[in-house]
């Protein structure tokens, strides 16, 4: 008789779910990373990068947004499209150009953000707010 091709090792399996923990562990831990130097670079606090709502928030901010913006983030479909917004925004509050906020940091949000943390980005202010009355700022 053979083998039964529709079983695994039980120390393949462990192996497997070990190398894979410690990639996910490696890059959640980039992920705060970059966040924590984009935030410093935009004159937020740094510690906000390991808060799970509170990044939204200050990344609202970052971008110009308002915070009431995190509602609109749980909505399904409207969430990707709020997303893409406060990319763009992002982008441009960074003196980047809008394409870099779609591709950069919307569709490959890690290596953009890593741009931006690591690189020679200057934070300009929240570009969203840029054509809007002062008194809104608030």
């Amino acid at each position: 008789m053979g083998t039964d091709p529709t079983t695994i090792d039980p120390a393949v399996s462990t192996g497997i779910g070990v190398f894979g923990t410690i990639i996910y562990l490696a890059l959640a831990v980039f992920g705060v990373v970059v966040f924590w130097k984009t935030f410093t670079k935009a004159g937020q606090p740094g510690w906000a990068a390991i808060i799970p709502i509170y990044n939204i928030y200050v990344l609202l901010k970052v971008a110009g947004r308002p915070g009431w913006w995190l509602i609109l983030l749980l909505i399904p479909i409207v969430n990707i499209v709020i997303l893409a917004i406060v990319s763009i925004d992002v982008a441009k509050s960074f003196g980047k150009d809008t394409l870099f906020g779609v591709v950069g940091l919307w569709l490959f949000s890690i290596i953009g953000y890593a741009i931006l943390a690591f690189g020679d980005a200057q934070y300009r202010g929240p570009a969203a707010l840029a054509g809007q009355q002062a008194a809104y700022k608030g």
